[in-house]
């Protein structure tokens, strides 16, 4: 088992309406090297009575001439967004679902088709949309039960659909735990396979990651699963992990283009860490680093670009980007908090703030779902551009972690003035275990603090003059 290391950081019209929301005193967000550019929002979506939810999930689609659309998950249907000009996204189209007051609204696009599924219970439907008469309108060429009713989450691989627990349709109405059908004629999946045929002892299986036919498959409480789906319309289980630290309910993975780290986000409870995952042995799926944005946080969807970034959609803290290109020190270069009415870290568990956020398109702008506050449409540049362990040059900033390596803290600041600063290392009960105070001229500091004689838990690290009050908080975990 290789070492673990942890570091936890804590910073604190159209067809119906559309917001565009300024940074105003009533919408004042958390934010790091990201800045909001639009948003959307139908305030005539009424909150699903059980947890308030009035969006849900996220995905972007771009045309040929080079026009940018949300695909909008709300709990009455499916919202069209054009964002070509971030600055003023306008509704395009509406698809209404079978049912409103939906908690869960997944969906994928493959060539110029929206795939749209509901895990809401009876009646629903499974929707397909053709998109290539945006910006015009879309039109739906399938809506309804035949293929199947319900599904909790679906990704698509090449011309396969996969679909998360589904039920109904061709999958019979007690549901299995995966399903893969083909997409080669899009407009009418057909069912290839189903999960529990090869392997009936996974219940359930709540999202899954695909690529080239590999399928990591977040399994709720069982952990993670890896199978291939073979030429014959077979699975073959290639990888497992099923016991790992500050585990919980396997809710999603993020998989880098190299196949080599996985980010992995387990849901329930609330306030568990961010799991890093080395796979580049898929027979032997490793754990390498833990990060939370924050103790109030609770992780939610995992998005990779490249081999280098983890763009985090989580519930209470927004969207928090992290560089991951050494996957064993992940560290933070951006963050936006779309749940204005509450602040960062707020510890009371909720469906609150960001479901997903998309990163994909072409712009590089990024599509964030906000539960309660809708559409949100962002600029991540200075976020996508601060490297491993650098600082940005443009505000006071802080980053502290735990080098197993070395048993030590290790910290870094930037200050953009000369200032009497005093750096103050406490345990959770506020009991002091380090103190410094000095004079630092302005620019970048990086200094070690022993920690072999400080118990394993979580500490938090403060650094504070009269002109910055930074906080930050880390794990040593032996």
């Amino acid at each position: 088992m290789k070492k673990i290391f942890t570091k936890i950081i804590l910073t604190a019209l159209s067809l119906f309406f559309f917001t565009n929301l300024p940074e105003t005193k009533a919408q004042v967000y958390d934010k790091l090297n990201m800045n909001l550019l639009g948003t959307y929002d139908n305030p005539t979506i009424p909150p699903e009575p059980v947890y308030g939810i009035r969006y849900n999930g996220i995905w972007g689609w771009s045309n040929t001439v080079g026009q940018e659309f949300a695909i909008l998950g709300g709990g009455d249907g499916v919202y069209f967004v054009d964002v070509t000009n971030p600055a003023n996204p306008l509704l395009k189209d509406f698809v209404p679902g079978v049912r409103d007051s939906c908690i869960w609204r997944e969906l994928k696009t493959y060539l110029n088709y929206a795939y749209m599924v509901s895990d809401d219970y009876s009646p629903n439907s499974f929707m397909i949309a053709d998109l290539s008469y945006l910006p015009d309108s879309v039109h739906l060429v399938h809506n309804g039960t035949n293929i199947l009713e319900r599904s909790h989450t679906i990704f698509i691989d090449g011309n396969k659909l996969y679909c998360a627990s589904p039920k109904g349709g061709a999958v019979g109405n007690g549901g299995t735990s995966m399903a893969v059908f083909s997409l080669a004629n899009p407009a009418a999946p057909v069912l290839l396979r189903r999960l529990n045929q090869d392997y009936p002892a996974i219940g359930s299986v709540h999202d899954m990651f695909v690529r080239n036919d590999t399928i990591y498959a977040s399994c709720g409480w069982d952990g993670l699963f890896i199978y291939k789906f073979n030429s014959n319309n077979t699975f073959t289980q290639i990888g497992s992990l099923t016991t790992y630290p500050d585990q919980g309910y396997n809710h999603m993975i993020g998989l880098t283009d190299n196949g080599d780290v996985m980010v992995m986000m387990d849901e329930v409870p609330n306030q568990l860490a961010i799991k890093v995952v080395d796979v580049s042995t898929v027979s032997n799926p490793q754990v390498v680093s833990m990060f939370k944005s924050s103790l109030g946080d609770t992780p939610h969807n995992p998005f990779i670009l490249g081999n280098d970034y983890a763009i985090c959609a989580n519930y209470q803290d927004g969207v928090q980007i992290y560089k991951i290109t050494n996957p064993v020190l992940p560290v933070r270069t951006g963050y936006f908090d779309t749940h204005w009415q509450t602040p960062m870290g707020n510890t009371s568990y909720g469906y609150l703030g960001c479901w997903g956020a998309y990163p994909y398109l072409p712009s590089g702008i990024i599509l964030a779902s906000d539960m309660q506050n809708g559409l949100y449409v962002l600029d991540a540049t200075v976020a996508l551009g601060v490297g491993v362990n650098e600082l940005p040059d443009n505000s006071n900033a802080v980053n502290a972690y735990y080098n197993n390596l070395e048993n030590s803290f290790q910290l870094s600041f930037n200050l953009l003035s000369s200032q009497n600063v005093k750096v103050e290392i406490t345990d959770m009960t506020g009991r002091a275990v380090y103190s410094l105070q000095k004079d630092f001229a302005a620019g970048k500091f990086n200094f070690n603090v022993p920690a072999a004689q400080f118990a394993s838990g979580i500490y938090v690290v403060a650094v504070v003059s009269d002109k910055l009050n930074l906080t930050e908080m880390v794990c040593k975990q032996d």
